[in-house]
């Protein structure tokens, strides 16, 4: 699998092309600022990036503006992004297409390999990948009173919103059991009940449901943002 890695600091770039190539993954450019990122994403077309936010010249949101620009002439480009902090609009900007393979986890997640692996497979394969932080902001944020959603998200249970929440991550059913700990069974009555109360259309397809649901937490991030 074919990879673009975008960080400004040497010795976690080193770290991270080290980890990705232990995984059997190629890092066909390894890059530290925005335009080397936005240039190696259209010329190389990899199949998944993985990108600090804050990247020179700017150290503001330069590494999430490139891959934003190269998505869009590649519409579809899967892109991981990293970032030290949990930020509303980094979410709604990369949310904002409604489209597959994305993914925005904190970078203490690193340290972590089989669940970073895991995550960077996932946004490659066209699902998504948001932080269980990012996940909790965002709908910390859609619950508060006078938000788009408060109503819906009111309705659901406590276990519904534990479901949701792990679901968002772009967990499977049988991993959102084994997360809860509950049966596969129940995680498929909990997923039917917050379609319901959601009003969004059930799915057969893992992906759709989980872009669904991020669709809908999207509102939150806008709102927020």
């Amino acid at each position: 699998m074919r990879v673009v890695l975008a960080e400004d600091l040497f010795l976690l770039r080193d770290g991270l092309v080290r980890l990705l190539q232990a995984y059997d993954f190629e890092i066909v450019a390894s890059v530290d600022n925005g335009p080397e990122l936005r240039r190696a994403l259209v010329t190389e077309r990899p199949d998944v990036a993985v990108v600090d936010v804050r990247l020179p010249p700017t150290f503001t949101d330069e590494g999430l503006q490139a891959a934003l620009e190269a998505r869009r002439e590649v519409p579809g480009l899967p892109v991981l992004v990293l970032s030290q902090y949990v930020e509303q609009l980094y979410a709604k900007e990369l949310l904002a297409d409604g489209s597959g393979g994305i993914g925005y986890l904190l970078k203490d997640r690193v340290f972590d390999p089989d669940a970073f692996v895991d995550a960077v497979r996932r946004v490659a394969a066209g699902g998504t990948a948001m932080d269980p932080q990012v996940i909790a902001r965002l709908m910390a944020s859609s619950a508060q009173p006078g938000a788009p959603g408060a109503a819906p998200l009111g309705r659901l249970t406590a276990r519904e919103r534990e479901v949701l929440d792990v679901m968002a991550e772009g967990r499977s059913n049988a991993a959102i059991a084994e997360r809860l700990v509950i049966t596969e069974r129940a995680v498929i009555k909990h997923t039917s009940n917050i379609f319901g109360k959601l009003g969004l259309p059930p799915s057969d397809d893992d992906n759709r449901r989980v872009l669904a649901v991020l669709a809908y937490v999207k509102d939150a991030a806008q709102e927020a943002g």
